[in-house]
């Protein structure tokens, strides 16, 4: 392979040391035609995306016992969603503790209207996509609705299919005390699960909607006592959604694990929130729920450079003769020939 590589390569005049270092030379070889060579733009003959050049200084990975480490020393969890790979990586690239592959995907990827109607299957798809571009972040699965409530046997299966085919480190699930039996379950085999209590989207029928939880002082009971039932049954952590600040940092301080908050202000161990919404990567017009903060424009960005696409398209400015192949003379010439009796 790399052979017929250095033959392409003298055939357009390019030197085979600014090719991928050969796997035949020594280490030693290698670091010197490194050395020698100036580090020139790498052309390609396909429009094939690499994930690009390694970290100079690549992070730990990061996995539960870091995750605790973390906590006890006060240091803020970052968790962020990710559907495919291109979201995953810049995640991971960010610097993102904790990638979660959510049940929202429903809505940001495949344009459902909620959680509750994403499949198994789809889920898994989208894991398996996520995990091929996350290095150094650990990786958690949403179980969703209908893949865990029936049984805790059926929990533990789907976990299992989420770390075997899905290549999750963790799986999340929502509910408080009455899933302590499929919490036990999962982690019994060796499974990290991260909670979910407060707002639970896939209960939102149940909830009345999207709604605010914990406003009176036995809803705010009821979550602490969820949040302290999923950590004695193992959770590594518990995700406090739509809740009052002040009861989740009450509820944070009453807890051993971590609690990530979203919609539950500043006091929690860490936060997380969905990439798409985050990054602005929708239509102007769209609600955003209250505590969604917007970093960026993606849409507007990639918006403007489609239209200037379509544009350089309809006036034949692109593609360019910089974005063309050659070819000698002499062939053209011959091929014109050629094709005069065609």
């Amino acid at each position: 392979m790399y052979l017929s590589s250095v033959a392409r390569s003298l055939s357009r005049g390019t030197r085979p040391a600014q090719l991928a270092l050969s796997p035949f030379l020594p280490a030693s070889s290698a670091t010197q035609q490194q050395q020698q060579q100036p580090q020139t733009k790498q052309t390609r003959w396909s429009s094939h995306s690499p994930m690009g050049t390694p970290p100079a200084n690549p992070r730990k990975k990061v996995t539960v016992p870091l995750l605790r480490a973390m906590h006890k020393r006060g240091d803020p969890i970052t968790m962020i969603t990710a559907h495919d790979f291109p979201s995953a990586h810049v995640a991971d690239a960010a610097g993102m503790e904790v990638v979660l592959v959510g049940d929202s995907l429903a809505m940001v990827a495949l344009g459902m209207e909620d959680t509750s109607e994403v499949l198994l299957e789809e889920m898994l798809l989208h894991c398996r996509s996520v995990a091929r571009a996350t290095k150094a972040a650990f990786t958690v699965g949403d179980l969703p609705m209908g893949s865990y409530e029936i049984a805790p046997t059926q929990a533990l299966e789907t976990a299992i299919r989420f770390v075997k085919e899905g290549r999750m480190q963790g799986v999340k699930l929502e509910g408080g005390k009455e899933m302590v039996p499929t919490i036990q379950k999962i982690t019994a085999a060796g499974i990290p699960v991260l909670g979910h209590v407060g707002l639970t989207p896939q209960r939102q029928n149940a909830l009345g909607g999207f709604r605010v939880q914990g406003k009176t002082s036995p809803g705010a009971m009821k979550i602490l006592e969820d949040a302290l039932a999923v950590q004695e049954a193992g959770c590594f952590a518990v995700v406090l959604e739509a809740v009052p600040a002040e009861v989740a940092a009450i509820i944070t301080q009453k807890l051993s694990i971590p609690t990530i908050g979203i919609g539950a202000g500043n006091g929690c161990s860490g936060q997380v929130l969905v990439q798409v919404d985050m990054t602005g990567n929708f239509p102007p017009g769209r609600a955003l729920a209250r505590f969604v903060k917007q970093y960026g424009d993606v849409w507007a960005e990639s918006f403007r450079a489609i239209e200037t696409y379509r544009d350089e398209v309809k006036s034949r400015q692109y593609p360019a003769p910089e974005h063309t192949y050659p070819i000698k003379k002499e062939e053209l010439d011959g091929f014109v020939e050629a094709v005069k009796g065609v």
